[in-house]
């Protein structure tokens, strides 16, 4: 097979509830946080490209009923690869999903200006004791609050092979499944809803990269 173009997807994802994607703790961190999210060199929040890629192939597993990565069905396993085993060859991922950084982070400041933190609250949670009812075991969680937007990348690697419709089509499926679902830590207690905005297609051709002296043209369409 050979590669024949590159295509772009691009947009934004939008907090509609807190968010947790969990971060490694230190003892610099924020104090008094049990659980932390996960952040840039600079201290800002972002969604790592990982979790929003095995999320994504996690909505098209669940729909096709596969239990385990092994079990995935051959589309899926063609768009986000296959490491192979007991001799079987592998398939390698068409699928490159970069991190999604927050939009503008001084604009969001400025909408978020009553924050705990500069771009995170804290949320106490507890176990109840039902015997009791009192609460137990309390612990101070850190998450990015709704309303935050963070700019996603996608990158599809088109080869010859007629499956990129196919494809396509999986990946907007997988996507409108995640909008029902949540992204992060704590789902089932309402954190980590999210919606795509925005979503934008751009093809480029692999004839787009070998040339420096003239000038790159591009097919964008809505996603």
């Amino acid at each position: 097979m050979k590669l024949i173009s590159k295509i772009f997807i691009s947009g934004s994802i939008v907090a509609e509830t807190g968010l947790h994607i969990g971060g490694s703790k230190s003892s610099l961190d924020i104090g008094g946080i049990d659980l932390n999210v996960i952040k840039t060199a600079d201290k800002v929040p972002f969604i790592p490209g990982s979790s929003l890629k095995g999320k994504l192939r996690s909505m098209l597993a669940r729909l096709e009923g596969s239990e385990s990565v092994k079990s995935d069905n051959e589309y899926i396993k063609t768009i986000f690869g296959d490491s192979g085993e007991n001799d079987k060859k592998g398939a390698v991922t068409r699928l490159l999903v970069r991190d999604a950084l927050m939009k503008d982070p001084a604009d969001f400041k400025k909408r978020f200006k009553d924050l705990e933190f500069d771009y995170t609250e804290t949320k106490w949670e507890n176990t109840i004791d039902r015997k009791t009812g009192t609460a137990q075991h309390p612990r101070q969680l850190e998450r990015v609050p709704s309303g935050a937007i963070f700019q996603f990348e996608l990158v599809y690697d088109e080869y010859d092979d007629d499956k990129t419709q196919e494809h396509l089509t999986c990946l907007r499926t997988a996507m409108r499944l995640l909008e029902g679902d949540y992204i992060g830590g704590s789902g089932s207690r309402g954190y980590g809803k999210i919606r795509f905005e925005k979503v934008q297609c751009t093809i480029k051709n692999v004839n787009a990269f070998k040339t420096t002296n003239q000038p790159q043209t591009y097919e964008s369409f809505k996603f």
